[in-house]
């Protein structure tokens, strides 16, 4: 006997086809956008799905056209672009500016970025700024927004000159008298030294040497009368002072060998926190990485780090062998995780994981091996870059650099046959040399090298944090000058 489907057995039917048909066109337009998403694309050549890389492109100024491989991508920077994994020539080109070029290798799924380029005009042109009759010493601001630039040696008189506008403004800055010793007794040769601005760019440190002595003064940018001496403040032999932060109160100290915590604001010094230390440094997560002598003494070499509040230091490497070795130690935190980078002669290797914890000053399990590589020659300069990316390690005119992200190694050298000064950061991804009196600027790898200007070295130079100068200081006919040179064109 035959039934029929009843109209609605018919509708219910129809119903789930079509939320089955539904279901599966989310699942399939789901699928392809996740796929799309981790950089999947259909190769009609071989006929087959592959995974590509993603490529974030920008430049200062914007507005660069862009290839890879010869090809024109069809858009302005900023832009992105997907790639196969491997090897690809990407170029950056603005009318008016030298081209910028590099060669990669990059692997499937990943994000490459290349938002740092710096386009240099093709006409660079040198614009003075200020005249001098003599400059002793000029130090520009970690952030590019003032330049201070002293005088004379033996007077602490100083120019802080704005640079955030295009006219740029100079502000006279004299440290009172009744804050340095001997200001006043005749006969005493006095010399002032600008060592360094803290992050925050308001306080400088100055060490004053006189009569066979020395102390440290912090000048206050802002308001001069409160200037400090720290030496006198704590009655101590201080042989190097570092910045804790960027409130102009908290610095750390090497005192005979020790190291202590100094509060400006509450007049006090701590304990030893680490002991027979020859030298340190200190990064923006308060973290000093030191090397110093063991129990042995001079025939043990420590490298140790020390955290702000930690009750002693962890020695990361203990050398017995003399004092052969040439000794340095670096410490960042990048994308969360801890980084130590130390030298040993030609050879450095980097720790990577989290700062060591517990009681032990041997407790560093935390912190494994990442990688190793010997340069030219013995590292005499090792740093991080600004933001902890990139590791530099520099011998007279060579360099290599590491960058953590990529883990990718570069060698290379600056060009010249003169004395070459350590290697300094213009912005998070560029360095600058002035190696024969030219300034000279190149990305962390030793691409895109451009000679910008002639420069007096051993002096000063920034970039602006809108990337449209470049300061530096050169001599003139008279004396000296600050000049900058436009490298973002109106």
């Amino acid at each position: 006997m035959h039934h029929s489907i009843s109209n609605n057995q018919s509708e219910f039917i129809k119903r789930i086809a079509t939320y089955i048909v539904m279901s599966l066109s989310v699942i399939i337009i789901v699928t392809f956008i996740i796929l799309f998403v981790l950089g999947y694309r259909f190769d009609s050549g071989d006929g087959r799905l592959e995974q590509y890389a993603l490529i974030q492109l920008s430049s200062n100024p914007s507005g660069a056209t862009v290839t890879i491989d010869g090809k024109n991508i069809g858009s302005q920077t900023p832009n992105k672009s997907t790639v196969r994994a491997g090897k690809h020539t990407i170029t950056m080109s603005r009318t008016g500016y030298e081209t910028w070029t590099k060669t990669i290798t990059i692997k499937s799924g990943v994000l490459e970025w290349l938002n740092y380029a710096l386009l240099v005009p093709k006409k660079l042109t040198v614009e003075s700024v200020i005249n001098y009759a003599a400059i002793n010493s000029s130090v520009a601001s970690a952030d590019g927004h003032y330049i201070l630039i002293q005088g004379k040696a033996d007077t602490p008189a100083f120019d802080m000159v704005d640079l955030s506008s295009d006219t740029a403004k100079t502000t006279k800055l004299s440290i009172p008298a009744d804050i340095y010793s001997d200001s006043t007794t005749v006969g005493v040769v006095h010399s002032f030294q600008v060592q360094k601005w803290d992050d925050g760019g308001r306080y400088v440190l100055i060490k004053h040497n006189y009569s066979n002595q020395s102390e440290w003064l912090v000048l206050d940018t802002q308001d001069v009368k409160l200037t400090k001496n720290i030496t006198r403040l704590f009655d101590v032999a201080i042989s190097n002072v570092s910045f804790s932060g960027t409130s102009g109160n908290i610095y750390y100290a090497l005192v005979v060998g020790d190291i202590r915590k100094l509060d400006l604001s509450a007049g006090t010094i701590s304990r030893p926190l680490v002991s027979n230390v020859v030298s340190f440094n200190i990064n923006s997560s308060n973290v000093i990485a030191y090397v110093g002598t063991g129990v042995n003494g001079a025939n043990q070499q420590i490298v140790g780090l020390y955290r702000d509040g930690d009750d002693r230091p962890y020695t990361v490497r203990t050398i017995t062998n003399g004092s052969n070795s040439s000794l340095n130690a670096v410490a960042a935190r990048y994308f969360n995780e801890d980084y130590v980078a130390i030298s040993e002669d030609s050879k450095v290797d980097v720790l990577r994981g989290s700062y060591p914890t517990g009681t032990s000053s041997d407790n560093v399990t935390s912190l494994k091996a990442l990688t190793s590589f010997t340069v030219t020659g013995n590292v005499q300069n090792l740093s991080f870059s600004p933001t902890g990316e990139y590791i530099f390690a520099q011998s007279a005119g060579n360099f290599t650099s590491y960058d953590l992200e990529y883990q990718s190694l570069v060698a290379s050298s600056v060009e010249g046959s003169g004395d070459i000064l350590p290697l300094k950061w213009l912005n998070d991804n560029y360095v600058w040399s002035d190696r024969d009196g030219k300034l000279t600027i190149r990305e962390f790898d030793g691409t895109n090298v451009h000679t910008i200007n002639s420069v007096t070295s051993g002096q000063g130079a920034a970039i602006t944090s809108n990337g449209r100068y470049i300061y530096s200081v050169d001599k003139t006919t008279t004396g000296y000058q600050l000049q900058r040179v436009r490298v973002v064109l109106p």
